[in-house]
């Protein structure tokens, strides 16, 4: 899947610092302070970015942003593997034409460059000597990519940090507002179905050389997380990585969660993906699987973005309660 999924959290480089056109330097106070119309901001990273005024002209270099931009009514110039996101990330479609500035893990810096941004936002995931490069281009904010020890707290931070940089902080407050009912109403409709504290288990899956590999979902990821708030119980018991809280296991780990819903996401466009309904399909250990047997498989429809933001979770949350409910 390279990097379609995600950069695996297993190789996960995080790092920033230094300095760039705007500027960027060591500091402390994590409050933007303005003087008129110029914002003074502290990133993930530790270093401080001064903008003249709030960016509009905004390169992000990772999907989570990307969406986070978009939410928030921020058009950006430049997006790392448009057609990607385009592809798994439905919650926030893109309204204009950025242009394509390379991968997630290698952007340009050639073609952010050509683009004379105000501001470049990444993550901690990519990687330092890229982030140094880019800082000679434009100002450069990091964002932490994720934490499992509060991966709904890390996506609502992430979010406020960008709306302080583009002057949306209204529109980012009526995000979380909405986020905040969207959970509330889930979690109603699942207790009325009889579902509340029910054994859930999300993963994804993906076929390399004939081999299925299986990726849960645990308590610690931002999906994760999103169950429990709606009141599911997550039957992973493998533990998951320290940032995005996903765990590795194989087909015959399944046995050990027992009888509960499973959910996943797979896309069309990449079959390799979809393992639950390709390759396992006949595979004995998936099939007599509890929730097997008993129908309590769940595709979500293509397109939800399990790394993403608000957008993306509200999405979750929607389709989620469907399957679960219907």
């Amino acid at each position: 899947m390279n990097r379609l999924l995600i950069t695996a959290a297993t190789t996960v480089t995080a790092a920033l610092a230094l300095t760039a056109c705007g500027t960027t330097e060591p500091a402390a106070d994590a409050e933007p302070e303005k003087t008129g119309t110029a914002i003074t901001l502290t990133d993930a990273s530790g270093a401080t970015v001064k903008l003249d005024a709030p960016a509009t002209k905004v390169v992000g270099t990772e999907w989570n942003v990307v969406e986070s931009l978009v939410s928030l009514g921020v058009d950006p110039v430049g997006v790392a593997d448009v057609k990607g996101y385009n592809t798994w990330d439905k919650a926030a479609p893109l309204t204009n034409d950025p242009k394509d500035i390379g991968t997630r893990g290698e952007p340009s810096v050639e073609s952010v460059a050509a683009l004379s941004p105000d501001l470049i936002i990444a993550t901690t995931d990519l990687p330092p000597a890229a982030v140094k490069q880019l800082r000679e281009v434009a100002p450069v904010l990091n964002v932490t990519s994720a934490d499992a020890s509060d991966p709904i707290g890390q996506m609502t931070e992430n979010l406020d940090l960008i709306a302080k940089a583009t002057g949306t902080t209204d529109k980012a407050d009526e995000l979380k507002k909405t986020f905040e009912s969207k959970i509330a109403t889930g979690k109603k409709a699942l207790e009325d179905a009889g579902l509340g504290g029910a054994g859930f288990a999300f993963a994804d899956g993906y076929v390399t050389s004939n081999q299925v590999s299986i990726r849960p979902f645990t308590s610690g990821s931002l999906v994760g997380a999103v169950s429990e708030r709606l009141g599911l119980k997550t039957a992973w018991k493998v533990k998951g990585d320290e940032a995005y809280g996903l765990g590795s296991t194989d087909v015959e780990g399944l046995t050990k969660l027992g009888d509960v819903h499973f959910a996943y996401v797979g896309n069309n466009g990449d079959k390799n993906s979809t393992p639950f309904t390709g390759v396992l399909a006949k595979d004995a250990v998936w099939t007599s699987l509890p929730f097997v047997k008993a129908g309590n498989v769940h595709r979500l429809p293509d397109g939800i973005w399990m790394f993403g933001g608000p957008a993306s979770m509200n999405q979750y949350v929607d389709s989620l309660v469907a399957a679960l409910t219907k």
